[in-house]
C-alpha cells in the first residue's frame, strides 16, 4: 500500500506546491522543476548551434518523448506522433478516414466541445450525420445506449475515456468491441485519463488514441499525442500532412507525397520543439512514480472530498462509485464561480465549468490535508459571504 510520505516527497519537485495548494491538474498540472533546465537546454543549443541543432536532436526529440509515453499508454512508440493540440490530432487522424459508404458519426454529449465542433464540421464537409448519445443526469453516459447507436452505417467513434465535466470513466473496451464488430473505428480521447488512470490502448484494441500531456501528465501545452494501431495505419491516407510525413523530409520533393508507414505518418508540419523540451520532464516523472500508484492515491482522495463535499450538502457532480470515476470531483455549490474566485485569491488553485461546479483534482503530490482543507475552505466562504466581492465581475479563463 503506498504511503503518503513516499508520494509527498515527489512535492519537492514542483514548486507551485510549496506556495499554493494546487489542486486543479485536471486543467494544468504543475511544472517539474526539472522542466526549467530541459527548457534552458533548448535555449543553450539555440544559442550556441543555431540551426545545426534539428542535427543535435530536435529533430529527433519527438521519438524520445513518444518513448516515454509508450508504457503509460501501452502502446508502441512508433505508433506515436506528437501535434500542437489535441483538436488538430483529431483532425489529422479523421483527414484518413473514408466517409463515402458509411456516413454516420457517434459520440455522446458530455464530449469535449471543441471536437463536438470539428466533427460538426467534418459532417457537414462530408454529408455525414451526427448521433449524439444523451447523458440523463449530465454525469453518466448509459453504455447500452451507446453500444445501440454504434452500427453498420457508423464510420468514427470519437468519444472520451474520461468525461471533462463529470470524470466520469468510460468503458473503453466494450465500446472498442462493438466499433469492430460492425467494422467501425474508434477514436478514443484520453486527455482526462492519462496521468491518473491505467491505460491499455493496444490490449484493448483501440484503433486511435488522442490525448496531451498538458494536464495529469504534468507536461505543459502543445504536447498533444495522437496513437495510431500500426494495423490501421497500413491502410489510411492522412489528407492533412506536410513534410514531417515524407519517408525523406530533406529530400524536398515536390510530390506526390511518399508517406512513412509508422506513426509520423501522422505528422504535418514542423514540430513545436519548445513545447517538447518542456514536456518531456513530466512524463518522465510520472513514469517513474507509477501510473497505477497514482491511481490509488487518486481514489483514495478523491473520495475523501467526495464525503467531505456531501457532509456539507453539496452536489458533487462526478460519480460516486470510485471505480467510475477519474481523479476529479466536481462540487456543485451556491455562487459557484464567485467561491471559485474567491478560492484562488486565497490561493486554492481551482477551476468552475459551468453544468459541473467547482472542479477539484488532486495529484500525486497533493496531502490528505489540501483536501480537507479545500472543502473547509469552500465552507468558509460560503457561510461568511467572501464570495460576494466577486459578484458581477467578467469571468476568467483557467
Amino acid at each position: 500500500m503506498e504511503t503518503r510520505s513516499e508520494l509527498a516527497a515527489w512535492r519537492d519537485e514542483f514548486p507551485i506546491t510549496q506556495t499554493t495548494t494546487y489542486l486543479v491538474s485536471n486543467s494544468l498540472g504543475a511544472m517539474p522543476r526539472s522542466a526549467r533546465q530541459s527548457m534552458a537546454e533548448y535555449a543553450d543549443l539555440w544559442d550556441r548551434r543555431g540551426v545545426r541543432a534539428w542535427a543535435d536532436g530536435w529533430w529527433t526529440l519527438q521519438d524520445e518523448v513518444a518513448g516515454l509515453l509508450a508504457p503509460i499508454l501501452g502502446c508502441p512508440a512508433s505508433a506515436i506522433s506528437m501535434h500542437q493540440n489535441v483538436t488538430i490530432a483529431s483532425a489529422v487522424f479523421a483527414s484518413a478516414l473514408d466517409f463515402t459508404k458509411r456516413r454516420k458519426i457517434v459520440f455522446t454529449d458530455l464530449n469535449f466541445p471543441s471536437l463536438m465542433y470539428l466533427y460538426e464540421g467534418i459532417a457537414r464537409q462530408q454529408g455525414c450525420r451526427i448521433e449524439r448519445v444523451p447523458s440523463p443526469d449530465g454525469i453518466h453516459v448509459p453504455l447500452d445506449a451507446l453500444l445501440e447507436a454504434i452500427d453498420e452505417e457508423t464510420a468514427l467513434v470519437p468519444v472520451s475515456h474520461v468525461l471533462f465535466r463529470s470524470a466520469f470513466i468510460q468503458d473503453a473496451r466494450a465500446i472498442v468491441e462493438k466499433a469492430r464488430s460492425v467494422g467501425a473505428i474508434v477514436l478514443l480521447d484520453v486527455f482526462q485519463s492519462v496521468g491518473t488512470v491505467p491505460l491499455a490502448l493496444s490490449d484493448w484494441g483501440v484503433h486511435a488514441a488522442v490525448g496531451g500531456a498538458l494536464k495529469f501528465l504534468c507536461g505543459g501545452p502543445g504536447n498533444v499525442f495522437l496513437y495510431v494501431d500500426p494495423e490501421l495505419t497500413k491502410k489510411l491516407t492522412p489528407a492533412f500532412t506536410g513534410w514531417m510525413a515524407h519517408k525523406r523530409p530533406f529530400d524536398f520533393d515536390p510530390g506526390p507525397q511518399d508517406l512513412r508507414s509508422d506513426g509520423w505518418r501522422f505528422l504535418h508540419g514542423t514540430p513545436n520543439v519548445p513545447a517538447l523540451y518542456a514536456g518531456r520532464e513530466g512524463i518522465r516523472i510520472l513514469g517513474q512514480v507509477g501510473i497505477d500508484r497514482v491511481r490509488t492515491h487518486s481514489m483514495k482522495q478523491t473520495a475523501r472530498i467526495v464525503e467531505l463535499a456531501t457532509s456539507h450538502g453539496y452536489t458533487v457532480n462526478a460519480p460516486l462509485n470510485p471505480a467510475e470515476r477519474g481523479g476529479t470531483i466536481a462540487v456543485e455549490v451556491p455562487h459557484g464561480y464567485e467561491v471559485c474566485q474567491e478560492l484562488l485569491a486565497r490561493d486554492y488553485v481551482v477551476d468552475y465549468r459551468p453544468g459541473a461546479g467547482i472542479r477539484i483534482a488532486p495529484h500525486f503530490y497533493t496531502l490528505d490535508s489540501e483536501c480537507d482543507a479545500v472543502v473547509g475552505q469552500i465552507a468558509e466562504i460560503i457561510e461568511s459571504r467572501a464570495y460576494e466581492r466577486h459578484v458581477g465581475k467578467e469571468h476568467k479563463p483557467g
